[in-house]
């Protein structure tokens, strides 16, 4: 069905099965070298949090400004009002 030069475009990739195995490899070990990068940042991420913590700071907080500071202000305002609205409606 195909052959070595067909699977890959024809760039002589080995391919079985129709499945160009180098791209395949190339891909998987893209994928793992960013799990792993996404790993060493998770404990850089976290010894800051430590830090933030020994010097008196609510981690807490800190990760709610952080999650406010990703969205588009127009979604925070919206947050906010809604906020507003049900701690008024609540009594609070």
């Amino acid at each position: 069905m195909f052959d070595e030069g067909e699977a890959d475009g024809g760039a002589g990739a080995a391919s079985v099965g129709g499945i160009a195995a180098d791209r395949l490899r190339s891909i998987i070990e893209r994928v793992e070298r960013l799990e792993e990068e996404r790993k060493a940042l998770s404990g850089d991420i976290r010894d800051i949090y430590t830090e933030a913590k020994s010097a008196g700071f609510n981690v807490t907080t800190i990760r709610q400004i952080i999650r406010i500071r990703r969205l588009e202000p127009a979604a925070v305002e919206e947050q906010e009002m809604l906020l507003d609205l049900y701690r008024r409606a609540l009594g609070m």
